[in-house]
C-alpha cells in the first residue's frame, strides 16, 4: 500500500508541476488567455429550418472562400500575442489562406498603424489539420486591456461542400464582418455580411506580467450572455472583468444551450464534463473558475438531481488537481420560462442549496440572492428579466458581475 501512495503522489507532484508550465514557453514568456470562447460543432450543411419558424437575423455563415474579419475583446493588458485558430470539431484539415491581427477602429474598419500579419511556422498560408488546433507565431503588439481586435481569416475553401463539421462559436452577441475573396489586412471590408458568430477561432494569448492570472467563467447561456445587447459587453464576465486587478484575465467558456450531462442540438456543445479540460484546465494561466450550469439539465434534460451533484464534484476534484480555485454560482430563477416546471424548480433550489453549504466548493457566488424577486422568489425581478424569464437583461448581467466577490480572487503569495 506503501508503493501505491508513493506512485501516486509521485505522479500528483509531475502533473502539478507540468501544469505549472502550462503558458510558459522556451524564453520564459508568461502566455495567458486575454479572450477566449468554447466551441462547438456545426454541420457544413445547415438543416432546413422549421415550417413557419421567423427568419434568423443575421443569417448564418458558411465560409467559402471569403474573408472573416472577427471582432474579439481583450481582458488583460499584454506586449506580445498570438492566435489560436481552432479545427477541434473537423474531420478533414482546414485551409487557412491568410490572416491578420490588429486593433479595431470602427464597425469594419481597423487601424492600420497597429496591423499585423499571422503565421504559423513562418507560413502566411498553412493547413490545420482535423481535431487539432494551431498557434500562431508571436507578434510584438501592445495589447491593451478591454480593447477591440480585429482578427481577419482568409478561408478559400467551401466549408458547406463537404461532411466535416465546422468549428464555431454561435452566441457571440459581437458583430463580426465577412465579405468575399481575400482581403486579409485591408483597412475597411466592403460590400459584406455580417455574422454574430466566430469561427475558426479559440483563443488570443498575450504574453502578460508573471504573476498575471486568469479566471474561467464556465456555463450555458446565462454566461455566454444570451438576451443582452449585442455589441456592448454586458455579459456578466464583461462587467467581472471591468472590475478585477490588472492582472486578472477573464475567458467566457460558456456556451448557450449547454449541459453539466448530456447533448442537445449542435449549437450547445458537449455536455460540460466533456468540455471541462479543453475549456477550462488547458487554457494558459487559468487559476480560477467559477462553474453556473445546470438549469439546462433540469429544465431540458430532467437531470436528476443526485447525478447532477456527482457531475459538479468532478469539476471541483479536476479543478483541485491542477492547483486552481473554484467557485460554485447558484442558479438563477426561472419561472415562467417555457421548459419551467414545478419538479424542475424543487431541483434548482436543491443544487443552490447543495452548492452553498456542501463546502465541497472553494466559495459560493450567490446569483440567485442577485436577480431573485423578493416579492416572488422563483422569479428573476421584473427589472432584470430579459423577457423570457430565463435569461437576465443587461441590468441583470450587470447586477450579477457587480456582485461578485474581488476577495475571491487572489494569486498564490498575495
Amino acid at each position: 500500500m506503501a508503493i501505491v501512495r508513493q506512485s501516486v503522489l509521485t505522479f500528483t507532484v509531475l502533473a502539478l508541476t507540468a501544469s505549472s508550465l502550462v503558458g510558459q514557453s522556451s524564453t520564459g514568456e508568461h502566455w495567458v488567455a486575454t479572450w477566449t470562447t468554447a466551441v462547438v460543432a456545426r454541420p457544413a450543411v445547415l438543416p432546413a429550418a422549421a415550417p413557419n419558424a421567423p427568419p434568423v437575423n443575421p443569417p448564418p455563415v458558411t465560409p467559402d472562400n471569403q474573408t472573416l474579419r472577427q471582432i474579439v475583446r481583450t481582458s488583460i493588458a499584454g506586449s506580445r500575442l498570438r492566435v489560436v485558430f481552432a479545427n477541434t470539431f473537423g474531420t478533414a484539415p482546414l485551409n487557412i489562406g491568410a490572416a491578420s491581427i490588429a486593433t479595431r477602429g470602427t464597425e469594419s474598419n481597423i487601424v492600420p498603424a497597429s496591423l499585423h500579419k499571422l503565421t504559423v511556422n513562418g507560413s502566411t498560408a498553412f493547413r490545420i489539420p482535423a481535431g487539432a488546433v494551431m498557434l500562431s507565431d508571436p507578434v510584438d503588439m501592445q495589447v491593451p486591456a478591454r480593447t477591440d481586435l480585429a482578427i481577419d481569416v482568409f478561408v478559400p475553401d467551401d466549408l458547406g461542400s463537404g461532411s466535416s463539421p465546422i468549428t464555431m462559436h454561435n452566441g457571440a452577441n459581437q458583430t463580426s464582418y465577412v465579405t468575399a475573396g481575400n482581403h486579409v489586412g485591408e483597412s475597411t471590408l466592403r460590400d459584406g455580411a455580417i455574422t454574430r458568430s466566430w469561427f475558426l477561432l479559440s483563443r488570443v494569448e498575450v504574453a502578460a506580467a508573471p504573476r498575471a492570472g486568469a479566471v474561467a467563467a464556465f456555463g450555458d447561456s446565462i454566461t455566454d450572455g444570451a438576451r443582452s445587447t449585442p455589441d456592448t459587453n454586458n455579459r456578466w464576465p464583461d462587467h467581472l472583468a471591468r472590475r478585477l486587478p490588472a492582472q486578472f484575465a477573464v475567458m467566457n467558456v460558456g456556451i448557450a444551450g449547454n449541459r453539466v450531462l448530456t447533448e442537445g442540438n449542435f449549437n450547445v456543445g458537449v455536455n460540460a464534463l466533456a468540455r471541462f479540460d479543453r475549456d477550462v484546465l488547458a487554457q494558459p494561466g487559468v487559476t480560477h473558475v467559477i462553474v453556473l450550469e445546470g438549469i439546462n439539465d433540469i429544465g431540458a434534460g430532467n437531470a436528476a438531481l443526485d447525478d447532477l451533484i456527482a457531475a459538479h464534484k468532478q469539476m471541483i476534484e479536476r479543478a483541485h488537481q491542477r492547483g486552481l480555485k473554484i467557485y460554485g454560482a447558484t442558479l438563477t430563477p426561472y419561472e415562467g420560462a417555457a421548459y419551467f416546471t414545478p419538479e424542475g424548480e424543487a431541483k434548482r433550489k436543491a443544487l443552490n442549496q447543495w452548492i452553498r453549504s456542501s463546502g465541497k466548493y472553494d466559495g459560493v457566488i450567490d446569483f440567485e440572492a442577485v436577480v431573485r424577486d423578493p416579492a416572488a422568489p422563483t422569479k428573476i425581478k421584473a427589472e432584470f428579466d430579459s423577457g423570457d424569464h430565463l435569461h437576465p437583461n443587461d441590468a441583470g448581467y450587470k447586477a450579477m458581475g457587480e456582485s461578485v466577490d474581488l476577495a475571491l480572487f487572489k494569486l498564490s503569495g498575495s
